[in-house]
């Protein structure tokens, strides 16, 4: 009897290393449609309203964003599209327009919570980079 003890022990924390896996984690099963789901919101800064798009990057795009696997193949494309620009960066003085967007998900399973704008050099070049990501 007393080795049926550390058994059940063992026995419940097996379950529950099983049942705290995240989903997608298991043998022969892909997770792309989950580490590659986007939502962006797009303000073009004229009194217009906001635009918002999902996008959702597995065998093939899909959801709302109105050029998706555009997009997408852009995305792939870069090395870290939804990295953040350093703080130490010097950046011109060069005002690019009153638009905003926001990207929120994950891409290549990692959280993206990104705000982007246009009021200098770098967050004018961070928001080309996004190419068809940012329509119009």
């Amino acid at each position: 009897m007393p080795l049926t003890l550390p058994v059940l022990v063992l026995a419940l924390l097996t379950l529950a290393a099983c049942a705290a896996r995240p989903a997608g984690s298991g043998a022969g099963e892909t997770s792309s449609s989950v580490d590659d789901d986007l939502v962006v919101e797009l303000d073009r800064g004229d009194g217009s309203a906001v635009q918002r798009w999902t996008l959702i990057c597995g065998d093939q795009a899909e959801g709302t964003h109105p050029a998706a696997q555009e997009a997408c193949d852009h995305l792939r494309g870069m090395d870290d599209p939804f990295a953040p620009i350093p703080d130490d960066t010097i950046c011109t003085q060069q005002y690019g327009g009153p638009q905003t967007a926001s990207v929120t998900g994950r891409w290549a399973g990692r959280p993206v919570d990104l705000v982007l704008s246009r009021v200098d050099g770098c967050t004018v070049a961070q928001w080309d980079s996004l190419g068809p990501l940012l329509p119009g």
